[in-house]
């Protein structure tokens, strides 16, 4: 059974409070439980880790090295400038799927650049919270084809 880590960034444990009409009214413990149900129903594992400190991000990201198959994150803002993250992420060698509520590319200039992307598998955006759950299917269907 392969064992996936869903990592979110800085202000996402403010779903359902922050600017509802961007982001919607789901809580991220909504969010987590509907993730859980889908790792349950493609039999994966999942793991969840938030946190609004970038060092924090950092030293999860390291520490799914040889503990888990694969990577969910959403970085929040650190997406746009976080080169230390994306240096974690390449360092790890872990297939990554970078997911996004709201579409970065329809927003302010400075949220249209990813500096994590290229060294992703993918990135989901602009799909709601059903990006965590496409990103999910996505890793068990590459997983399965690279074992």
């Amino acid at each position: 059974m392969s064992k996936l880590l869903v990592i979110n960034g800085p202000n996402l444990n403010m779903l359902g409070i922050r600017d509802t009409s961007m982001y919607g009214i789901k809580t991220l413990q909504d969010i987590n439980q509907e993730i859980s149900c889908a790792a349950e129903k493609n039999h994966l594992e999942v793991d969840f880790f938030q946190s609004n400190i970038e060092g924090e991000i950092i030293n999860t990201i390291q520490g799914a090295y040889g503990a888990y198959q694969g990577i969910i994150i959403n970085p929040g803002a650190y997406t746009h400038y976080s080169y230390a993250i994306r240096d974690a992420i390449e360092a790890v060698n872990l297939p990554v799927i970078e997911v996004h509520i709201s579409n970065i590319y329809k927003r302010e200039e400075f949220r249209r650049k990813s500096v994590i992307s290229d060294v992703c598998l993918g990135q989901i955006n602009g799909l709601g919270y059903a990006g965590y759950i496409y990103a999910l299917e996505a890793l068990n269907r590459y997983l399965k084809e690279v074992h």
